[in-house]
């Protein structure tokens, strides 16, 4: 596609998960390049390190395969279960997976909404 002054025009790929802003690269993980930045910054907060090494591990994995979807602004989300067959609403307090239900210690799902509301 090019427009009538000669320049090449990219196609839009979709919106960054966190801004909403217009992609214009494909992106893996939902996030255009600045929200991803701030994304990866947040994860090296010092909050994120009250939590356990694997835990972080599996909540970093879940944000890079665009598994957590915002719902509501950065603060609730939709997140996608491992094998994909069910979705939960998490938030960095409370998360409605088996293991948040239980609540005996933070799910993957709540660490990775902890993750993306500090990058906010």
């Amino acid at each position: 596609m090019s427009s009538s002054t000669g320049q090449n025009v990219k196609p839009i790929t979709g919106h960054c998960l966190r801004c909403r802003r217009a992609l214009r690269n494909p992106s893996t993980d939902g996030y255009g390049p600045k929200c991803r930045v701030m994304v990866r910054k947040a994860r090296k907060a010092a909050v994120v390190a009250q939590y356990k090494p694997h835990q972080v591990e599996k909540a970093e994995e879940l944000i890079e395969q665009g598994a957590l979807v915002p719902l509501r602004g950065n603060h609730l989300f939709l997140a996608v279960s491992s094998d994909g067959s069910a979705t939960y609403r998490t938030h960095r307090a409370a998360c409605t997976c088996p293991a948040g239900i239980k609540g005996v210690h933070p799910c993957k799902h709540r660490i990775a909404a902890h993750i993306v509301s500090l990058a906010a």
